[in-house]
Parts: C-alpha cells; sequence; structure tokens
C-alpha cells in the first residue's frame, strides 16, 4: 500500500469538499487509482505506459453516453 502523502485528487474532483472523486498515485513502475469514499479499500494499479491508453479509453466511453 502506498502512504497517503503519494495520492492527489484528480483535477475532476469538482468543487466542494472533494471527496466524491477519484484518487491517483504514482509508484516506481505503475500508477494506482483508488476511490476518495473509500480508500482503505480496492485499489486499481497499471504499468505506467498502460494509464494513459485507460484514460482515452474512458474518455472515450463517456463521450459515446447519451
Amino acid at each position: 500500500m502506498t502512504t497517503l502523502s503519494k495520492w492527489r485528487k484528480s483535477s475532476y474532483s469538482g468543487g466542494g469538499e472533494g471527496n466524491a472523486c477519484v484518487e491517483v498515485a504514482d509508484l516506481d513502475t505503475r500508477i494506482a487509482v483508488r476511490d476518495s469514499k473509500a480508500p482503505a479499500q480496492a485499489t486499481l494499479t497499471f504499468p505506467a505506459t498502460a494509464f494513459a491508453p485507460f484514460i482515452d479509453a474512458l474518455k472515450c466511453a463517456g463521450s459515446t453516453k447519451s
């Protein structure tokens, strides 16, 4: 598990307390992602080289919603 100091809020967190967002942490060779509302629960990790394609896929999926 990573230390709290490595986690940062997504720039898409929105206003208010920013407690309904995704947090990310840069690890040595991986990027970790977690839900800020449940930080002790599941964390996804990706190889650093796979993170940008993952985000691009999310953006594409979001743009196809009606």
